[in-house]
């Protein structure tokens, strides 16, 4: 989903757009088949990874938000969403295949992921991140095969903390720690990352609200804070201010996410959904995923579900529907004197 400036006034729903197109950044890309180079190695933003084995991996095991807020702290309200993978296998009479075709449709044993969220309010406020582990099953026509989902178990911990640096102003603090039991694998090891990602809160987001006080640009802060806001440390993201611009450098709410944005992003109206590179261009895509051949498409149709939706929906784009991905111009500027910039 191509991402534009924005300057007008969205509703939640356009938040929302964002943070999850965000959240699922380099989920799958095209062309979307496991057996694509590019899809080899997944997981590769937002990972917070155990204690135990972050070392060993070089990846970090914990994620640090701080920004600067303006007003009172009992209404914040602080969202640490992140998906967790899980691992997918096909059975046949109770045993693992690496692939079965089940009344014509094909199944391919990889890895998903579903989405966590940990809610806290108030500053300053802690919250365990506690996932139970499980597997859940999918029977398939015929009632001899399987989808088997098993997801380990996640623990850690999410911590608030605010810090007066002016008055009435305060930074804040988002820790994200995992500490979740794992072996600790051979960093050698050619897909140790990957074995490892079952264990990890991968994709890591924050997404902090406040509801009467307000959150100030680090990008672009007023000059009274200009001071305090370099002074902020970001460890493995990078918050901006979403939701409604009203030209100060201060909004409600901060999307603080391991894609670099600027303040105030948001989706391009045009784009179809989701096609998990929000940074690429969606017409692009489309025309790359309506090129695919037969036995291509049926190898991304049977790798996950949400590939499946975009197969399928960007068959059923029409002619204007593609037309309206080509060429759009967000905005104009009057030029100034010559050579000015």
């Amino acid at each position: 989903m191509t991402l534009t400036d924005h300057r007008d006034h969205p509703d939640l729903s356009d938040v929302e757009k964002i943070t999850r197109t965000c959240l699922y950044e380099g989920y799958l890309l095209w062309p979307y088949r496991r057996s694509a180079l590019k899809n080899a190695k997944r997981w590769t933003f937002g990972g917070v990874f155990p204690a135990s084995c972050a070392d060993a991996l070089g990846e970090p095991d914990t994620m640090t938000t701080q920004v600067l807020h303006e007003g009172p702290l009992d209404d914040l309200t602080v969202r640490v969403r992140f998906l967790q993978v899980v691992d997918r296998t096909v059975t046949r009479d109770g045993r693992p295949v690496d692939e079965l075709t089940v009344a014509g449709e094909r199944y391919l044993s990889w890895q998903e992921a579903t989405e966590r969220e940990v809610v806290l309010t108030g500053a300053p406020a802690r919250a365990a991140v506690d996932v139970p582990e499980g597997t859940d099953t999918e029977e398939l026509p015929g009632g001899t095969a399987r989808l088997v989902r098993g997801r380990r178990r996640l623990t850690g911990t999410v911590e608030v903390t605010a810090e007066p640096v002016a008055d009435g102003v305060h930074r804040l603090t988002v820790r994200i720690a995992n500490s979740t039991p794992c072996p600790v694998p051979d960093p050698g090891a050619r897909h140790a990352r990957e074995a490892t990602a079952p264990y990890a809160f991968v994709s890591t987001h924050t997404v902090l609200h406040a509801g009467t006080g307000r959150f100030v640009s680090l990008l672009d802060p007023p000059a009274a804070l200009r001071e305090h806001a370099a002074a902020c440390r970001n460890q493995g993201t990078w918050p901006v201010l979403v939701g409604t611009d009203t030209g100060d450098g201060r909004a409600a709410t901060v999307l603080s996410s391991p894609v670099t944005l600027y303040d105030f992003p948001r989706v391009a109206p045009e784009s179809p959904g989701d096609l998990f590179d929000g940074t690429e261009i969606d017409q692009l895509l489309v025309l790359s995923v309506l090129s695919l051949t037969e036995e291509e498409r049926a190898e991304a149709r049977a790798c996950d579900p949400r590939a499946r939706e975009i197969l399928d929906r960007c068959a059923g784009l029409g002619t204007e529907d593609l037309m309206a991905l080509h060429g759009t111009i967000r905005e104009f500027r009057a030029a100034g004197p010559e050579g000015e910039r």
